[in-house]
C-alpha cells in the first residue's frame, strides 16, 4: 500500500512541476525559447542527482568516476545548450567563447557549459528560475522516495547510473527539439506551445514509469534469495 502511495506521490510531483511551463505559456507569455531552455536546464538537475547516486554507489573510491562524469556530461550539456540557444535565440543566441580565454584541451566543453549557464541566468525571468527549482524539488522527491526509500539503488551499477541521463536526453529531447522547430516555423502559436508542454509531460510519465519499474525489477533480483 505504501509503495503505491509512494509511486503516486512522485508521479504527482513530476506532473505538477511540469505544469509550471503551461502556466508560463497561458499567464506569463512564455515563448518556445523559455520552454525549451527550461527543459535543457532540467538535464543539469538530473546530472546533479546522478552525481549523488554515483557517490552513494562508489563512495570516495569512485571520485575519479564522478569527475569523469561531470566533465563528460557537462560537456554534453554544454554542446546541447549551445544548440538550444541557437535554435531559440534565447538571450541572444549561441554564446561565443572569449578570444584568447579558451580553456585548454577538453576543458573547453565545461567552459561552454558555463557560458551557456551564464547566458541563461542573465536572460531568464524569475519565474523560469522558480520553474527550475520546482524541477529540482520534483526530482528530489523521486530520489528520496524511489531511489532511497524503495531501495531502487540495489543492483544499480555505476555504468547504468552514468548512462541513464544520456538515454533520457536522446529520447526526450529529439521530440522536444523537433516540436520546437515546428512551433518556431509556425510563429509560436499558443496552441502548439501547449501541445509541446503536453508532449513533454506525457513522455516524462512514460519514462518515469519505465525507469522505476526496471530499477525495482533489478532490486528484486538482487534481494531475492537464491533457490537451492
Amino acid at each position: 500500500m505504501f509503495s503505491q502511495h509512494r509511486s503516486s506521490i512522485t508521479l504527482v510531483a513530476l506532473v505538477l512541476a511540469n505544469l509550471i511551463p503551461l502556466f508560463g505559456v497561458l499567464r506569463l507569455d512564455w515563448d518556445v525559447g523559455s520552454i525549451v531552455v527550461l527543459y535543457w536546464a532540467e538535464n543539469l538537475v538530473i546530472g546533479f542527482y546522478t552525481v549523488i547516486k554515483l557517490l552513494l554507489a562508489a563512495g570516495l573510491k569512485g571520485l575519479f568516476l564522478v569527475l569523469f562524469f561531470i566533465m563528460h556530461y557537462g560537456g554534453f550539456c554544454g554542446v546541447h545548450g549551445v544548440f538550444v540557444l541557437g535554435l531559440t535565440d534565447f538571450g541572444g543566441g549561441s554564446p561565443k567563447l572569449t578570444p584568447g580565454a579558451d580553456w585548454p584541451g577538453p576543458l573547453v566543453f565545461p567552459q561552454m557549459l558555463l557560458n551557456v549557464a551564464r547566458q541563461v541566468l542573465a536572460a531568464a525571468p524569475d519565474a523560469l528560475l522558480w520553474a527550475v527549482a520546482a524541477l529540482l524539488l520534483s526530482h528530489g522527491v523521486s530520489f528520496m522516495l524511489n531511489y532511497i526509500g524503495a531501495r531502487e539503488h540495489k543492483g544499480q551499477t555505476t555504468n547504468a547510473i552514468m548512462t541513464a541521463p544520456y538515454k533520457r536526453i536522446v529520447v526526450l529531447h529529439i521530440a522536444i527539439i523537433a516540436g520546437g522547430f515546428l512551433v518556431i516555423s509556425l510563429g509560436s502559436p499558443v496552441g502548439l506551445l501547449i501541445a509541446l508542454v503536453a508532449l513533454k509531460i506525457a513522455m516524462d510519465i512514460i519514462l518515469h514509469k519505465r525507469s522505476h519499474r526496471m530499477r525495482l525489477d533489478s532490486a528484486d533480483t538482487v534481494t531475492q534469495p537464491s533457490q537451492p
